[in-house]
């Protein structure tokens, strides 16, 4: 990976809650171990965290309640401080930033959004949304364009001067995201964003997260302790257990080559056809075969598995940047549905 697709990265950051966690830190030799840091009476939120956030992906850092996954996206953003370590931001140390150049920062070019909606009750969703340009010192007309451009983004067009207590939960929580998306971010941080909505208003947004991104192409760090969630929306993933990121990798990867028995676990209940993807049982392309149709080396096995177990003949897989990769079959795919870890070649019998 090269410098330039990594947009955010963290090196060795901690963060323990106590009287004398710097100097706890800063006496040892080693890396003080969980039972090391509890036993001077310290409280290890985040433990020698390492990762790297690329240009334009999700990146969803999940975990348990209580595992640190929260107090990390704080460091990340400065609203709490590291105890050590080093975050960069494009190349830049943020822990080296001025409070000044950070509050400019998340004026800026971040954007985050919360659990609680945190709406100003006595403005409409236009001034909500307009709240942060208005902050910025932007005149009146510029904001309440730009934040109707953005209302309708969400899907709240003709709600404009709409309260929140006029809007469902659902609603209210689009509100926020516009709002966030408002001084058009480059880092964008969401923390459990759909955890307080009803199961199916949480679908709804998923899809609507979704459908966002493919629009804006933003570089996210998603919060979750839901791996559904995180499958759902996930380019990687970093798992989190007791303040330690201990495995990061693709849905798939995480699912099938588990680092740990906790991620094991953790990911036991998973489909295989919702993490696999037509790419990782594809056969090699060969010309000459008759195709039925197209599918992306990305699309996970369970949204093609009908249309092409349906068919009589094998999937053209086309790769990103538009080449045909591979082909895919009926029987590539009922392997993966049963369980099966090999399937034959494609076109051939047995």
């Amino acid at each position: 990976m090269s410098e330039t697709e990594i947009k955010l990265s963290c090196r060795g950051v901690w963060k323990l809650f106590g009287n004398g966690a710097e100097a706890f830190l800063n006496d040892r030799s080693a890396p003080p171990s969980f039972e090391q840091i509890n036993n001077a009476g310290l409280i290890g939120a985040v433990r020698a965290a390492d990762l790297d956030v690329r240009q334009g992906e999700i990146f969803v850092i999940m975990g348990l309640s209580g595992s640190g996954k929260s107090t990390l996206v704080r460091c990340l953003s400065r609203l709490i401080e590291p105890t050590a370590g080093e975050i960069l931001f494009e190349g830049r140390d943020l822990l080296r930033a001025s409070d000044r150049e950070m509050i400019e920062i998340r004026r800026h070019r971040m954007g985050m959004v919360f659990q609680h909606f945190a709406l100003l009750p006595h403005l409409t969703v236009l001034g909500n949304v307009a709240f942060p340009l208005e902050v910025q010192g932007i005149d009146r007309k510029t904001r309440e364009d730009r934040a109707r451009g953005i209302i309708e983004l969400v899907g709240l067009e003709g709600r404009e001067n709409y309260y929140p207590r006029e809007l469902s939960g659902g609603q209210q929580q689009r509100v926020g995201i516009a709002r966030s998306l408002a001084v058009e971010p480059e880092l964008w941080f969401l923390d459990e964003p759909f955890s307080a909505l009803d199961p199916l208003i949480r679908r709804e947004m998923q899809d609507e997260f979704i459908r966002l991104q493919s629009v804006l192409k933003k570089t996210i760090v998603f919060i979750t302790h839901d791996f559904d969630e995180a499958i759902r929306l996930a380019d990687r993933i970093a798992i989190m257990k007791d303040g330690e990121i201990i495995q990061t990798g693709t849905p798939e990867e995480l699912v099938l080559a588990p680092a740990t028995d906790y991620v094991a676990e953790f990911t036991r209940h998973i489909p295989r056809d919702k993490v696999m993807t037509a790419a990782s049982v594809m056969t090699p392309w060969r010309d000459g075969v008759e195709t039925a149709g197209e599918v992306n080396a990305g699309d996970r096995i369970g949204e093609i598995a009908d249309k092409v177990e349906s068919a009589d003949r094998p999937f053209a897989v086309i790769d990103g940047d538009g080449t045909r990769a591979g082909l895919i079959d009926a029987r590539a795919v009922i392997d993966v549905l049963v369980g099966r870890t090999g399937h034959h070649p494609v076109g051939e019998g047995g």
